[in-house]
């Protein structure tokens, strides 16, 4: 299995061609299939594939792992440069979703209704246990065995009413398996990573995990890379993250850059980091 990065807000160094911005996209590749998790906040996705090599038209399918710009801005472009794909994204009652900081922001992070609405057979809403194609599934029944991410708690939905904190029933896990273990995809995390290997273990019991991708929602603002949770409760959760059989784990994104230091004291090489760019075989 291949896995680049096509969008994380830092890039690799050395790659001054491709752009980073405050979002997620990676391109796989299994056993001649294409597959698009997440498609960063713009269309920029789409040029540094074209650099990196990476033909989209070739996409067989796409993932969103929830309902925010920063994970599913990108498809207008995507849909422009692929005509077959079908997109799958998490079943959801609620879609105005907003991040609220500092008495003075309030700004709408959710997809783009309006094209949600003109290429509905583009898309295919899930919920629970669905397999989308051989060896590769979705999860959307996470426990909450654990707390959810401080960093949640700037994020609301408004239900028409006053605003009220984001339940993140409109995020999934993607699963690949292969014979040494399984690939997990997380998007942001918002439902708790912990959450997360939990529903993976679950569903899949005795299945060592070979890798982890994705972001754990563990930044405060996104713009001063503050950290949202104190460093003891980072380092525990590292720590209890070791507890699953998880190999490597490659995050970056919502995770943070001061984030990511504190657990790479407690999870050692196990822990990397995954800009754009970054390109690894399996």
């Amino acid at each position: 299995m291949r896995v680049l990065a096509l969008i994380e807000n830092t890039k690799q160094e050395g790659r001054d061609d491709l752009t980073a911005e405050h979002g997620l996209s990676l391109y796989i590749e299994q056993e001649g299939r294409h597959i698009l998790f997440d498609t960063g906040a713009t269309g920029v996705f789409a040029r540094n594939a074209e650099k990196l090599g990476v033909d989209l038209g070739t996409v067989d399918v796409v993932i969103i792992s929830h309902h925010h710009f920063d994970h599913g801005g990108g498809l207008a472009r995507f849909l422009e440069v692929n005509q077959k794909a079908k997109i799958y994204l998490r079943k959801s009652e609620e879609e105005n979703f907003y991040f609220r900081a500092l008495g003075i922001i309030n700004k709408y992070i959710g997809l783009d209704q309006e094209l949600l609405r003109k290429n509905t057979d583009r898309f295919e809403r899930v919920e629970g246990f669905t397999r989308i194609l051989p060896n590769v599934s979705i999860l959307t029944d996470i426990p909450r065995q654990y707390d959810l991410p401080r960093g949640n708690r700037k994020l609301f939905v408004k239900k028409g009413g006053p605003y009220e904190p984001d339940d993140f029933r409109h995020e999934l896990i993607m699963v690949m398996e292969e014979r040494e273990g399984l690939v997990v995809f997380t998007g942001c995390a918002h439902s708790g990573v912990l959450n997360m290997m939990a529903a993976v273990t679950r569903q899949f019991p005795d299945k060592p995990i070979k890798a982890v991708f994705g972001g754990f929602h563990l930044i405060g603002l996104p713009v001063l890379d503050t950290m949202a949770a104190s460093k003891s409760e980072v380092r525990g959760m590292g720590k209890e993250l070791l507890k699953y059989p998880v190999e490597r784990v490659y995050t970056g994104h919502c995770t943070g850059k001061k984030t990511y230091r504190v657990l790479k004291e407690v999870m050692g090489q196990t822990l990397e980091y995954f800009p754009t760019g970054r390109d690894i075989v399996l």
